[in-house]
């Protein structure tokens, strides 16, 4: 039986940072709570609408949303500008839950009609690990039919992988491919299962080792990114679609390679409440069962 050869080998170091990302049957399950404009949209009942709502009361709702759902999973990602430090220093945060901290700023910016995200400012792998997380995080919107391994963003993503090494930590690379402006929706609806996997690819070429990536849309897609990550695990991000759909999309891709899920919007987009209270009793009957329902499905159960 032939062995494959794991193109970015993890350390040792690195690969007990991903084993506390992992349920114990080894399936990669974190619950993602990075957003922060995408987290006001999801609560309602907002007195004055979502845009409203301040810095400090959506912390409030993130220390919730780790207090009743994320410490029943593997690892939490949080964002360095709301919810940290505050989660670890008032003890929010348990013991047992994984830290992974998101370098990326809210939005992009646009040059000759590529996008390109940004660091939260003042945020370096040394603020990772200050701010108690044992894992990073980096977003990176790719066109790689437009981007290749000399590319800027490639340039990025090896500059980023070399400065989290020097620091002791495990980066997972994100990637989110996107329509361009000259191009019509049917064309990168053909186009978007190859992207995602060229995607992948560009990625590990440039050291990555962990990689987060959005649904290929197929069981033949997701063996195809599995082949590009030439071993290099890869989880699906969901991408704000319901439960339900995100279920099915994780059981075809663990299934053909992907070695888990880091889910957001599909667990708790429609379990958040300004009243605290009701934002208890949602997260615990509403998004902790498809919590559940998620790892199973991660762990091949589902």
């Amino acid at each position: 039986m032939l062995t494959r050869t794991v193109a970015n080998p993890l350390t040792t170091l690195e690969r007990r940072a991903l084993q506390s990302l992992s349920t114990p049957d080894g399936g990669m399950l974190i619950v993602a709570a990075d957003q922060r404009n995408g987290m006001k949209a999801a609560i309602p009942d907002a007195p004055g609408g979502p845009d409203a709502i301040t810095r400090e009361e959506l912390s409030a709702v993130k220390a919730d949303l780790v207090r009743h759902l994320a410490v029943h999973a593997p690892a939490i990602l949080l964002d360095p500008e709301v919810a940290l430090p505050a989660v670890v220093d008032d003890g929010v945060l348990d013991r047992d839950t994984a830290l992974v901290v998101g370098l990326d700023a809210s939005g992009f910016e646009t040059v000759d009609g590529l996008r390109y995200t940004r660091f939260v400012p003042g945020v370096t792998p040394r603020t990772v690990r200050e701010l108690g997380g044992g894992v990073a995080k980096m977003l990176y919107y790719t066109r790689p039919d437009r981007q290749g391994r000399d590319s800027r963003v490639a340039d990025e993503m090896r500059a980023l992988i070399a400065e989290c090494e020097v620091e002791g930590l495990l980066l997972i690379v994100e990637l989110l491919t996107y329509r361009l402006d000259d191009e019509t929706e049917e064309e990168y609806a053909d186009a978007f299962p190859a992207l995602v996997a060229e995607g992948a690819a560009l990625a590990v070429a440039a050291g990555a080792k962990i990689l987060k990536l959005q649904y290929p849309g197929s069981a033949e897609a997701s063996a195809a990114v599995t082949e590009a990550a030439q071993g290099v695990p890869w989880a699906v991000l969901s991408a704000g679609v319901d439960h339900e759909t995100f279920i099915g999309q994780v059981t075809t891709a663990v299934a053909n390679g992907a070695a888990g899920a880091m889910a957001g919007r599909s667990l708790w987009k429609d379990s958040l409440s300004y009243d605290a209270a009701r934002r208890e009793e949602l997260l615990t009957t509403r998004a902790l069962p498809r919590l559940r329902e998620l790892a199973a499905a991660v762990d091949g159960r589902g």
